[in-house]
């Protein structure tokens, strides 16, 4: 029988800057919205467990609220991350993302890091061309920690789905989502931060996790590469999400608009990036959400290479 280690995601990690000093500006409805669509349970797939719950939202209100309780993802294999050798090509690692841009992480990759970054500290092979790379549980805990040793400098860093095999995370959002009048916004990294990890919620229940700290993993040079469906493993997140791709499952638009990926955490739809024209909705707001009739309001996620879903919550969550 599985076991499951089932962590509801406490308070902390939902600590959501507000943008005024008056927390009641957040409680005001936004009354232009007409078409508010309920979370749909029959959206998220096998492998997942989705239960009603008694919650209270972040003003005090108490609601209904699905639990997604969750591991690994059903429709997708996880990695690879690291190539072995810098002859080995794309299909044998998975993506980077900088600058916006998405590239694959095959040997070449690895084999011109120095020429990528304009420093000569890159060496992340040795004179046969093999690749260094995390090889057990500890070394995968060690490299992905704030305060990455000198042993691991020049590593890829990969941790495989062996370690998270009886890990599950409990997501909980509201049943019926509301569009308030002023958003939520995210706390920034940085020292002494504890701001929000989560963004939203795939179908397969996997997380759609705040911006890998890139800054941190290149700092300690290392790497810690996505797979193509944009995720990667720790051992206390276990498997999530930094850029939408296009692998996960996603339910097609029938009028031409963006497929949908999940849920945010605050009960909206969550949209790939582009319309099936390949052009970004205009009006975006500075979530990068927008309201239509059909979906009611919605967040459409960044561009892959963006490190980034989403900026900001337009609806209320939960404490």
């Amino acid at each position: 029988m599985l076991k499951f280690n089932i962590k509801i995601i406490p308070l902390l990690l939902f600590v959501i800057l507000i943008s005024s000093n008056k927390c009641n500006d957040h409680n005001l409805r936004d009354t232009s919205i007409e078409t508010i669509l309920d979370v749909d349970p029959n959206f998220f797939l096998e492998g997942t467990t989705v239960t009603t719950v008694t919650c209270t939202l972040l003003d005090g209100t108490k609601t209904k609220c699905y639990q997604i309780i969750a591991g690994i993802p059903s429709d997708h294999e996880m990695g690879p991350w690291c190539p072995d050798n810098i002859s080995d090509g794309e299909e044998s690692g998975g993506i980077w993302l900088e600058n916006g841009k998405v590239y694959d992480v095959d040997g070449a990759f690895i084999k011109n890091l120095s020429t990528f970054y304009n420093d000569n500290t890159w060496l992340m092979y040795d004179s046969n061309g093999k690749v260094y790379k995390t090889q057990t549980e500890e070394d995968c805990i060690n490299a992905a920690s704030p305060h990455v040793g000198e042993e691991y400098k020049n590593y890829c860093v990969e941790c495989i789905p062996d370690y998270i095999s009886e890990l599950t995370h409990a997501w909980i959002i509201p049943v019926k989502p509301m569009k308030l009048t002023n958003p939520f916004r995210f706390v920034h990294r940085g020292p002494g931060d504890f701001g929000p990890t989560l963004r939203g919620i795939a179908f397969n229940g996997v997380e759609f996790s705040a911006s890998a700290p890139l800054d941190d993993i290149l700092g300690a040079y290392t790497i810690a590469p996505f797979d193509d469906a944009g995720g990667h493993i720790n051992v206390h997140q276990g498997y999530h999400y930094h850029a939408a791709t296009g692998v996960s499952t996603k339910i097609t638009q029938s009028d031409g608009h963006a497929a949908m990926i999940g849920y945010a955490m605050d009960g909206h739809g969550m949209y790939e990036q582009l319309n099936e024209d390949g052009i970004e909705p205009e009006d975006l707001d500075e979530c990068r959400g927008h309201y239509d009739d059909i979906r009611g309001y919605h967040y459409h996620v960044d561009a892959p290479g963006s490190n980034n879903f989403i900026d900001c919550l337009y609806g209320t969550y939960i404490i």
